[in-house]
């Protein structure tokens, strides 16, 4: 099997052919180190962390590379504002942003370079551009022409003249070209700076990247990726000045994923629906919101709701709760006792693994692999509430040994990390806390509501119901039970 890639680039999937063989070379753009992370940022994390594990899971080396911009116009006015220097600002957040991808269990990157760490290297890269006839110095700064590069705009699929056409050119402007972008800033009073053949100054944005991925996968390499905000102007202008510099390919793919909402809104502060990933953690287990995160393809869209959340919980009960179910299982059952399990059930159950590989080599499908998962846990479920007092060996060997690959295929999406009882006795203590009903009477009234619906007595099963509706505990009737959830006003 062949993992077919979505390349921004090329418009298409690809089949994923590296540069060294089984050795995938990945760059993503991380953060601007001047704030708290929000939920964009924590599906971006997630994204990557996520295909890094797919690929290593098919057993490919992967050198992951995760860059911080820790020197910035937004660091720098924030930096002002809370009266203290850009360099601790930046390293405060840095720090912040490991308490939460720490909390998301996300695991760290093969470097993770600073800005401020590789100036030299984008000095030398800046010379190299205005060797080459390609950028310019005008006064203080340093701009890229976008005319001597014939092919900018390829990435994002843009035309230079129509961009020409909309662009405003302000007052004494230097550029030759409005789409002209700077690579070397000219020091102001009071900001950080640091010496070059320019005069001092400080890097802008796009060319870090260009210096970092070089120096640490080479000229070339395979993957490049991060948000679809980052297409243009800043993964357009990393491509232009990298690919004008080395006269080579910057990237083979380039995969970026998709927009976070909130209510079908764009997340911000303005709209004051911004929330960070902390304030997400306080309501949620971190698996929770990695099973949201993943219930959607990374390249769509991604609507953050309450209901979402809810859905979310429900779903990542369900597999734990069927893990705990067959962990309960005693015994090694019994060579004379008839199986229950049908040879469909075992080869469904058998070709789990397979048919999730299917999934994600279709450009990491990670919602087609939830229901992959589900699939399993329905079989699981009906083999195992059909068990005899003394089962048979062969079902009990089936139920464990699909419990493992269960495992180890929801792990690539950080799931089901944790021993299975204690999540589900932590999740229904956080659900039931402030609710004046305890678990033992809301399952003793689901059991008597059974008996009433079995005995047709719809009058006693609907005041069950509302007894407990009262309680803001809400049932839901399904092919394997009743099931009960906390309504959340």
């Amino acid at each position: 099997m062949t993992i077919r890639i979505y390349n921004t680039l090329t418009g298409k999937k690809e089949p994923l052919e590296t540069i060294e063989p089984n050795h995938v070379k990945l760059y993503v753009c991380g953060i601007t180190s001047y704030d708290y992370c929000h939920i964009g940022h924590a599906r971006s994390s997630l994204a990557f962390d996520m295909i890094v594990k797919y690929l290593r899971s098919r057993d490919y080396k992967v050198t992951y590379i995760r860059n911080f911009t820790d020197i910035d116009d937004k660091i720098i006015k924030r930096a002002n504002e809370q009266n203290t220097t850009s360099e601790e600002l930046a390293n405060r957040f840095i720090d912040e942003f490991y308490v939460d991808m720490d909390q998301l269990g996300i695991d760290r990157p093969t470097m993770e370079p600073k800005a401020t760490e590789h100036i030299q290297e984008m000095v030398e890269l800046i010379s190299e551009l205005i060797d080459k006839g390609i950028a310019y110095q005008a006064g203080n700064d340093v701009y890229f022409a976008v005319e001597k590069f014939a092919e900018y705009g390829k990435l994002s699929h843009r035309n230079l003249e129509d961009m020409q056409a909309g662009a405003r050119i302000s007052i004494n402007e230097l550029k030759h070209n409005p789409m002209d972008f700077v690579l070397w800033k000219g020091s102001k009073p009071g900001e950080p700076k640091w010496e070059s053949p320019w005069g001092d100054g400080r890097p802008g944005w796009h060319i870090e990247c260009s210096a970092m991925s070089r120096k640490y996968l080479g000229e070339t390499f395979d993957i490049h990726g991060g948000g679809k905000d980052l297409i243009f102007p800043h993964h357009e202008n990393e491509l232009a000045q990298s690919e004008a510099a080395n006269c080579c390919a910057f990237v083979k793919t380039w995969i970026h994923h998709g927009f976070v909402t909130i209510r079908d809104e764009k997340m911000s502060k303005s709209l004051n629906n911004f929330l960070t990933i902390r304030d997400l953690l306080a309501h949620y287990h971190p698996e929770i919101l990695r099973f949201f995160v993943f219930s959607t393809h990374y390249r769509n869209p991604l609507d953050f709701s309450e209901t979402a959340m809810q859905d979310a919980t429900a779903g990542l009960e369900r597999l734990y709760t069927c893990v705990r179910m067959i962990d309960e299982l005693e015994g090694e059952g019994s060579t004379e006792t008839e199986p229950i399990a049908s040879d469909k059930d075992i080869n469904k159950l058998q070709s789990m693994e397979k048919r999730f590989q299917q999934a994600m080599d279709n450009d990491f499908n990670t919602a087609q692999g939830q229901s992959i998962l589900f699939d399993s846990v329905k079989i699981l479920n009906r083999i195992a509430a059909a068990l005899p007092d003394t089962p048979a060996a062969s079902d009990l060997t089936l139920l464990r040994e699909s419990r493992e690959v269960m495992k180890k295929l929801a792990g690539i999406m950080g799931l089901l990390t944790e021993d299975a009882a204690s999540f589900i006795n932590n999740q229904k203590q956080k659900m039931l806390a402030g609710i004046d009903i305890d678990e033992a009477t809301i399952l003793q009234l689901i059991k008597e509501r059974y008996t009433a619906r079995k005995e047709k007595n719809w009058s006693r099963s609907d005041e069950i119901r509302d007894e407990l509706l009262a309680h803001n505990i809400e049932l839901k009737d399904g092919p394997e039970g009743t099931t009960w959830t906390v309504r959340r006003n």
